[in-house]
């Protein structure tokens, strides 16, 4: 539909129930108060009216329509981009839009169905379910090792250059701990600083620094010999990665299969901790399209449980967050 045509729909609709649903200036629009209460009740009439289409369907062991995903540049590139793919060989029907972007996305404003959010979540009414884990480590290119020196211990770390995720004129800070479960707060000063992982990454491949990056984002580099562990025995303390979905009263049958999909993508990748030993990403058409299907198994008017997020220690604990009880036939833990 035009632009134009969404504009009158949209001018109509105000004159007719009397208030602003519409903030314009111009260079953007914004929803008003109103305009965002009715568009969450007019979302949960959609995703009902999606719901019943999915229940006659069900047969058919098909999901349509269209999936709206945002995620992390580098969890989007690396683990969400090819487990989409497999999503959509079991339901080609399925059309999908996948947003990469470190900056934090609305998921009412940009009509979002999934949000995958890793660390900790903000005090949120959404509801989330939790789809893998993931550590960082202290890695460097060999050729920085050489010029200076090895680590023996992460005081060490403060001595050297980093590559942060951000620009900052005083020292950053990060925790690292081992397998006896001691911690250590370093702080280190950045003297490249850069706004996404891959660019991160890049910079510590050439020798620009050390970084603190994600198994999953530089397992194969480790793999490859191309970065180093600086502290094989160290990383950073496990975090959640979860799949967040908007306000409703159902969560859509699309946006179940994605999480069954990126369940299955991490828990079939080995991740072995303070070994010195690397993951290997496992290729994802290997995932059993019977398995994706399964998901057509759960009723879409299936209300999911609300309960707060699990998280490993009191101090993580995000009040307010929402966890969907996944069947585990659909979800295997």
């Amino acid at each position: 539909m035009a632009k134009t045509m969404v504009s009158t729909h949209i001018q109509r609709l105000e004159a007719e129930v009397g208030v602003s649903l519409l903030t314009r200036t111009t260079r953007r629009l914004n929803l008003t108060d109103a305009g965002r209460r009715f568009y969450e009740a007019a979302r949960d009439i959609v995703l009902a009216a999606e719901a019943a289409i999915d229940a006659i369907t069900s047969d058919n062991a098909a999901l349509r329509g269209t999936l709206r995903i945002t995620a992390p540049v580098d969890y989007g590139s690396l683990v969400v981009a090819p487990a989409v793919v497999a999503l959509r060989r079991a339901h080609p029907q399925l059309r999908i839009q996948l947003l990469c972007d470190d900056r934090y996305v609305d998921l009412v404003s940009d009509n979002i169905d999934v949000a995958i959010r890793l660390g900790t979540l903000a005090d949120s009414s959404h509801r989330s379910i939790r789809v893998g884990s993931y550590v960082r480590w202290a890695v460097a290119a060999p050729q920085f090792v050489a010029e200076h020196g090895a680590v023996r211990k992460p005081e060490d770390l403060a001595k050297l250059p980093l590559v942060a995720s951000s620009d900052s004129s005083r020292p950053l800070s990060f925790d690292l701990v081992n397998a006896h479960g001691l911690k250590k707060r370093v702080r280190c000063q950045s003297v490249i600083a850069a706004n996404t992982a891959p660019a991160r990454r890049a910079a510590t491949l050439a020798g620009g620094g050390f970084a603190v990056l994600t198994d999953f984002s530089v397992g194969a580099d480790v793999t490859a010999g191309r970065l180093v562990r600086l502290l094989p025995a160290w990383e950073t303390p496990v975090a959640e990665i979860r799949a967040v979905f908007p306000p409703s009263d159902r969560v859509s049958a699309k946006a179940l299969a994605l999480g069954h999909v990126l369940r299955q993508a991490v828990d079939a990748m080995p991740r072995p901790r303070f070994a010195g030993d690397v993951i290997r990403v496992p290729p994802f058409p290997g995932l059993r399209a019977a398995s994706i299907a399964q998901v057509d198994a759960f009723p879409p008017s299936c209300t999911p449980v609300r309960t707060r997020a699990r998280v490993a220690a009191p101090r993580n604990r995000r009040a307010g967050v929402r966890s969907v009880a996944f069947p585990s036939a659909v979800l295997p833990h």
